[in-house]
């Protein structure tokens, strides 16, 4: 039985002459936080749109629960947060939380319990008749968690997501992760966040638009004879972060 939700096969992207993804081959397991890990400019977030089908590659395929992506079929199952939060500041955290809950198509009975459920997730509860211009950056990224959450996605595909979040709150966010996780919902994650690539199931390298190394974050360490996973990156980039 295939226990990849995502298979990505030869994808390469071009913007003009520009080569942003160079021949991508990637598997991401049913269940697993998978970690992208590398510097700004690596090409993690033009990848993780073309997962999410908000872009379509070059060249190359990607298909997400054996289906090929872009598809609108499995809007439903995937769960998006982009580098960049997408909220109406003018509104309350709880008038976002309510527009993108009848987008996903949730029932008004069902609206509530999901809308509490994720801002408890991400301990913002406290806050939800506070208009979003009045929130802080880190508060915001939590809110576009909560959104990303609200439908209950099979997948999660979070680019950056702990950007601007303090240390304590980040530890609670990755908390939230790894119960997710236990939930059975896929992660993946961008991140250049040395630590929290020593939280993911397993990790992949890219540096200038190449996937140059894939696997658990200790498999990394002992192939390059490595202690920490900054060192492992350069033993296989040979760039600094």
């Amino acid at each position: 039985m295939n226990d990849s939700c995502v298979s990505i096969r030869s994808v390469s992207k071009k913007f003009g002459p520009t080569e942003i993804l160079k021949d991508i081959d990637l598997e991401v397991k049913q269940g697993e936080i998978f970690g992208l890990l590398g510097p700004s400019g690596a090409g993690k977030t033009t990848l993780v749109k073309e997962l999410a089908g908000l872009d379509v590659p070059t060249s190359g395929e990607i298909d997400v629960f054996q289906e090929k992506m872009p598809s609108l079929h499995l809007i439903e199952k995937l769960g998006y947060m982009a580098q960049s939060d997408a909220l109406y500041m003018e509104l309350t955290a709880r008038e976002n939380l309510e527009f993108f809950a009848a987008l996903y198509g949730l029932k008004k009975k069902e609206r509530n319990q999901r809308i509490m459920e994720a801002m408890k997730l991400v301990q913002l509860t406290d806050h939800l008749g506070k208009q979003v211009s009045n929130y802080s950056g880190g508060m915001k990224r939590r809110l576009s968690l909560a959104i990303a959450l609200l439908h209950q996605p099979q997948l999660l595909i979070l680019d950056e997501p702990t950007v601007g979040i303090d240390p304590v709150l980040r530890k609670s966010v990755w908390e939230a992760f790894h119960q997710l996780k236990d939930e059975g919902k896929t992660l993946i994650v961008t991140t250049h966040v040395m630590d929290e690539a020593e939280k993911c199931d397993r990790l992949g390298l890219m540096r200038e638009g190449q996937l140059i190394a894939v696997g658990t974050p200790e498999e990394l360490k002992q192939e390059t004879n490595s202690s920490t996973i900054e060192e492992a990156f350069l033993v296989y980039g040979g760039v600094s972060l």
